[in-house]
């Protein structure tokens, strides 16, 4: 594949960088998240959000029928590449239009699609996705959260955890269990869930990082109609699958520190006549070098008018662990001034310890290390699954505890 531009994709490129360069800042020391509070930054990423659906850009590749541009999966990732130089507040809509609404988009009805799909695309409300519980983790179809039928109802009882914008969000995507009596896989059903209706109830989890991203949530006697279901009961990992395929794209790269920034701060600090940090950073940038290659095979397929594979998973393995390894060895090069986190005396304001704390919940997030690489030794390797015991097994003769 040629990676220059073509005449038509550069053109796109001028223009996109035109208009983010007449409604954004470019990229500073510290983001914009690090400068203002958290009101502050939620009305700028609604407002941003909003500028973008009226000109075109929030969804390039979305039908025009349902606010996108109509545009090309290129234009897409030429738009990513350049709203990345500039101190862009997109982190609020990620999960909800990266994920949510294109499973909402896949099996919701014609009026789920012209009351929820419009208002996200604006930025007038916020999704998140209800996967994830205590003893269901990477075993999604493990859950236990139940929903029981009651006329044209449903009443929803359990409890999920790791909910990133819970505590923000106005809908959520709910994965349940609806029938226990048949296999894990078999028995899930999904649901639009309004996250401040009566019943639901939202604990931030205080991280590591400082951080307050991820929350508990927590369903008692919750009523949802049966005409906000998604698919067909008893087919909700059918579509729970088209929502992780999206997630392992929209989740596919992390943000921190690369080889660049720790070869800058060891020049600064003097360690660069370090042999063995020279190796490190040797397989760092040959590390980075191979995702950015892998990145390339992805476009390649997105300009063939292809969808890409399960090989975005790698991205998301690599680079997890590219940038923990990387403030590991930063901090370690700070030796007992490592453990200080104040951005105003740390160098590189404190990146280095923040995105160590930050680290490991990427290696959680959207899959852990061990499930994507059993889905890049099964599916794009061609290896033999898993032996998985239970997968025949009705979920209420499932031992637990």
């Amino acid at each position: 594949m040629d990676f220059n531009d073509t005449k038509e994709e550069a053109e796109f490129r001028a223009e996109a960088r035109a208009f983010l360069g007449k409604h954004l800042d470019p990229k500073g020391d510290k983001p914009l998240r690090q400068r203002v509070d958290g009101s502050e930054f939620m009305r700028r990423a609604k407002e941003w959000q909003k500028t973008k659906a009226e000109n075109g850009y929030a969804q390039i590749t979305w039908p025009k029928e349902i606010g996108g541009r109509g545009g090309t999966p290129m234009q897409q990732v030429i738009w990513n590449q350049e709203e990345g130089k500039f101190d862009a507040p997109t982190g609020p809509f990620t999960i909800g239009l990266g994920m949510c609404i294109p499973t909402v988009i896949a099996f919701g009805s014609d009026e789920h699609k012209k009351r929820y799909v419009g208002k996200a695309l604006k930025g007038e409300e916020i999704w998140c996705q209800l996967f994830s519980e205590p003893s269901a983790g990477s075993d999604v179809a493990g859950l236990k959260t139940r929903a029981v039928k009651d006329g044209d109802e449903w009443v929803i009882n359990g409890q999920k955890v790791w909910t990133s914008g819970a505590h923000y969000s106005d809908y959520g995507i709910l994965l349940t269990r609806t029938d226990p009596s048949v296999p894990k896989h078999k028995g899930l059903t999904m649901f639009i869930v309004d996250m401040k209706q009566a019943g639901v109830e939202v604990r931030p989890i205080h991280q590591a990082s400082g951080g307050r991203e991820f929350n508990e949530v927590y369903f008692t006697d919750v009523r949802i109609k049966d005409s906000d279901r998604l698919g067909d009961v008893g087919q909700g990992w059918k579509v729970a699958i088209v929502t992780l395929m999206n997630e392992r794209l929209a989740v596919g790269g992390s943000p921190g520190p690369d080889w660049a920034e720790i070869m800058a701060y060891a020049k600064e600090a003097g360690t660069m006549s370090d042999q063995a940090f020279r190796e490190k950073l040797a397989d760092w940038y040959v590390a980075a070098q191979g995702y950015k290659l892998t990145k390339f095979r992805t476009q390649t397929a997105l300009s063939r008018g292809q969808t890409p594979g399960p090989e975005n998973s790698i991205g998301k393995i690599i680079t997890a662990n590219h940038l923990q390894d990387i403030c590991n060895s930063a901090i370690e090069m700070q030796d007992h001034y490592g453990i200080l986190t104040d951005s105003d005396r740390m160098p590189a304001d404190a990146i280095f310890q923040q995105s160590f704390m930050w680290a490991p919940g990427l290696r959680i997030a959207g899959g852990t290390d061990e499930i994507l690489k059993n889905i890049i030794a099964e599916r794009v390797l061609g290896l033999p699954q898993d032996v998985r015991v239970d997968k025949d097994l009705p979920f209420d003769q499932m031992k637990s505890g």
